[in-house]
């Protein structure tokens, strides 16, 4: 079995992708901040190594001897839009320069975000092969992160996975979508035309990022006429708007009724930098903010899952609905909502 490295091991999808490399039977490193609560994987099987991806020697040391790194460490919110480049994607950079500094440089994975390709019009469905065009800070350090891996493809075989919005079990984001309908019981939806989304349960997109690693198409060093090669939308096949998605949930929350409250953009973005204030006031990144805004006051974010059917064979088990109602009855077993 192939050796692997994961680094932000500690975080939701990167604790699912250990559990699920484990259960295959692969060793697995993890690269850990000695300040981040790493309890999580103390029970687990793994070999813990201290530092952190802006520490060069560290992540030289991580990357010796495995035979592919999965990158997932970054950040989803940020105090000031400066820590989004700093972290996603130079943090990204150095992660792959350790890689391209090996005798034997190890397979990289880089799990970047659909907000890297940015969004699309209502009428199209976004493949890997269109020009990004993102249109948030985090949207763009992500793009970066891509960016600055594909520096390194000459020496390293790298493959970059864009999940769409990523929930189940132990999530802490999309989590709190389902406590609003449940505890105020209606659904509230930034403007009034709400977004198609993409969406993807983190055991399929654990299940994809596997077979990445052993079968998925590596970027080119120069794209030339390659654009999107080596690049994966790793979403599940149906787009539901945000208002039908809160139509979709409601039951499954026990309630047969909870209205779509669309919220004006220009109150959307006030409400959002005043949370960004409050929050800058407790020193704390805030999840509704500024940034969060522009991403969800777009268009559309449909995007499509063919390439990695077509290239590895990849499905999600199964159906959105099915997979939302087992991470609903997750929460409730677990009082998370």
């Amino acid at each position: 079995m192939s050796s692997v490295l994961v680094t932000g091991g500690t975080g939701f999808i990167g604790l699912h992708l250990v559990e699920g490399l484990l259960r295959r039977g692969h060793p697995v490193r993890c690269l850990v901040r000695p300040s981040s609560n790493f309890e999580s994987l103390r029970d687990l099987n793994v070999e813990l190594l201290h530092g952190d991806i802006d520490d060069a020697a560290a992540l030289s040391a991580a990357a010796r001897g495995v035979e592919v790194v999965f990158h997932s460490a970054g950040i989803i919110r940020a105090y000031r839009s400066q820590e989004f480049y700093d972290v996603n994607q130079q943090g990204t950079r150095r992660v792959a320069e350790a890689c391209a500094a090996q005798g034997k440089p190890p397979r990289l994975i880089v799990v970047s975000s659909i907000a890297a390709a940015g969004p699309t019009t209502r009428s199209q469905i976004r493949t890997e092969a269109d020009p990004p065009s993102p249109v948030s800070h985090y949207g763009k350090s992500k793009l970066g992160a891509e960016t600055t891996s594909i520096k390194v493809a000459g020496s390293v075989p790298v493959t970059i996975v864009r999940p769409g919005i990523v929930f189940g079990p132990r999530d802490t984001g999309f989590v709190q979508v389902l406590r609003g309908i449940r505890r105020f019981r209606c659904h509230i939806s930034p403007g009034f035309h709400p977004p198609a989304l993409s969406l993807i349960h983190v055991d399929d997109l654990v299940e994809l990022l596997c077979l990445a690693a052993e079968r998925g198409a590596t970027a080119p060093a120069h794209e030339n006429g390659h654009r999107g090669k080596g690049r994966y939308y790793a979403v599940a096949p149906e787009h539901p708007t945000y208002a039908e998605l809160g139509r979709l949930v409601r039951p499954m929350l026990g309630r047969s009724y909870a209205p779509i409250v669309p919220l004006p953009a220009p109150l959307a973005y006030s409400l959002g930098g005043l949370n960004e204030f409050v929050g800058r006031l407790r020193g704390r990144a805030e999840d509704l903010c500024i940034d969060k805004i522009r991403d969800a006051l777009v268009p559309s974010w449909a995007c499509s899952g063919e390439s990695a059917r077509r290239d590895m064979g990849f499905l999600p088990a199964r159906p959105l609905a099915e997979r939302l109602r087992e991470t609903i009855n997750w929460c409730l077993a677990n009082n998370a909502l």
